[in-house]
């Protein structure tokens, strides 16, 4: 219930942040594609991530499972593979860290959500520190939804109006 509580405060869009994504939309405007990474609970947030910018910017993203990183998909590791990484303080921190460590190793462009600092990050946008894991995942949840609206209105995307998407599902 205390986290309950202390959600409306975490979810609460700062100007700073929302200035720093606007700012940071045109340098990934052009490339081969995105990866939305995370470990654990921020996996299927990695997933969300690449399933709203593919939706509303029609760029090419995937989420992908930080540690599963190695096995393939780093193979399109290079500085036009934008690299969306969840960094969560309380959430296996360092195992994520040592994952898009070796993607930048090979020259991928970094941009790391996260309230610690990380050096080898190209980007970083600085979440808030939290008591609680899912603190975190709200905050980032926001702060993905913010980058891929920034994304596709600097495209001159529609974002209210996203081609191609059913407004209901039908199911036989």
């Amino acid at each position: 219930i205390a986290l309950l509580r202390a959600l409306p405060s975490h979810v609460l869009v700062d100007s700073g942040i929302h200035e720093q994504l606007r700012r940071l939309s045109k340098r990934y405007l052009h490339g081969h594609g995105f990866f939305f990474i995370g470990r654990d609970v921020f996996y299927p947030l990695a997933l969300e991530g690449a399933l709203k910018l593919k939706e509303i910017s029609y760029l090419h993203a995937e989420g992908y499972p930080s540690g599963e990183m190695k096995h393939g998909p780093i193979a399109l590791a290079d500085p036009e593979l934008f690299t969306i990484a969840l960094l969560p303080e309380h959430k296996l921190y360092d195992k994520t860290k040592s994952n898009i460590e070796e993607l930048s190793a090979r020259d991928s462009t970094i941009c790391s959500i996260s309230p610690l600092d990380f050096d080898k990050a190209d980007d970083h946008i600085r979440t808030a520190h939290s008591d609680d894991y899912m603190l975190e995942f709200f905050e980032m949840m926001v702060v993905l939804q913010l980058l891929s609206m920034e994304i596709a209105i600097r495209l001159g995307n529609d974002v209210d109006m996203p081609r191609n998407l059913a407004k209901s599902v039908t199911v036989e």
